[in-house]
């Protein structure tokens, strides 16, 4: 099983800032450059951050952890993923969700009352479709497009990787994902997630690939911070911090190797507390670089 473990940097303020950080992560090896989805804050929007990253790299791949689909109409979508791809080939690692992690937000990726998870579902169909087909027509509920064109197309159609972890949103990586990337679970209930994705794509005739099953994992470098312990329980009430989270880089390995253990091979690592400036930046790497790159395979 091939471990691979990504970063996502949070806000590096400027051109100046982000093209450092990206340098630094191309020439230290480490695999993979993570943009969050924050419309309402400091961070980079993901498309804009991963055609900056792969523009100025030739081996660092870049995703999105996770964009939010429904309220982006999946012809554009498939527009921005070949270009980034023909840019990037093999570097492109696009992952999508059901609704913005801050309640705010949603607005801003509209969606029929009651029928966000219909117009993901359908929005990821088109999607798909888009990025294996020279033309596409189709018609649903929320899309119809005629003889419609995102290419050109990638040599191999690009693996899209869902997150969520609620039991509608295990089922829907198995049935229309190419992979899962998590958060915010115990390595058991990742273990859990897991068997039920491989259940849901069985019986819908389909197999994900088992390498292709992650979690995003806040690191501290000195404890885990205040504000993250409040955001932690009020999501997983009643959850031990500690089981989520990992308050330095030893705390960071156990979780890993019991992630591993529990069938998850891929991590994107990223601070616990945000870090704006390019120093920060630099600190935090040259820790990952010593406590993680050793654990890929």
């Amino acid at each position: 099983m091939k471990i691979r473990i990504g970063m996502s940097l949070g806000a590096v303020s400027g051109s100046g800032g982000l093209a450092a950080a990206v340098d630094e992560l191309e020439a230290a090896g480490v695999d993979s450059l993570w943009f969050s989805e924050m419309v309402f804050g400091p961070l980079m929007e993901p498309f804009i951050g991963m055609a900056y990253a792969l523009s100025r790299t030739a081996r660092l791949k870049a995703g999105t952890g996770v964009a939010v689909l429904p309220g982006r109409h999946p012809v554009l979508v498939a527009k921005q993923l070949t270009s980034l791809a023909d840019l990037a080939p093999g570097r492109v690692l696009p992952a999508f969700g059901l609704r913005p992690a801050r309640p705010a937000e949603a607005a801003v990726f509209p969606a029929p009352p009651g029928r966000r998870a219909a117009l993901f579902d359908e929005s990821l169909k088109l999607l798909r479709l888009l990025l294996s087909q020279e033309s596409v027509s189709f018609t649903g509920e929320f899309f119809s497009v005629e003889a419609a064109s995102a290419g050109p197309l990638p040599a191999r159609p690009l693996d899209i990787w869902l997150g969520g972890s609620a039991p509608a949103a295990l089922r829907r990586v198995g049935r229309l994902g190419d992979g899962w990337l998590a958060s915010f679970l115990t390595p058991a209930e990742a273990a859990r997630g897991r068997e039920v994705i491989n259940a849901a794509a069985a019986e819908a005739g389909r197999e994900i690939e088992q390498e292709h099953f992650g979690i995003s994992v806040a690191v501290g470098r000195h404890g885990l911070p205040d504000g993250l312990v409040r955001a932690i329980s009020e999501r997983r009430p009643g959850v031990d911090p500690a089981e989520l989270a990992a308050a330095s880089w030893p705390d960071a390995r156990r979780l890993i190797d019991a992630y591993v253990a529990a069938g998850l091979s891929k991590f994107v690592i990223r601070p616990a507390e945000p870090v704006h400036d390019l120093r920060g930046i630099s600190q935090f790497l040259a820790e990952f670089v010593t406590a993680m790159i050793p654990l890929q395979t």
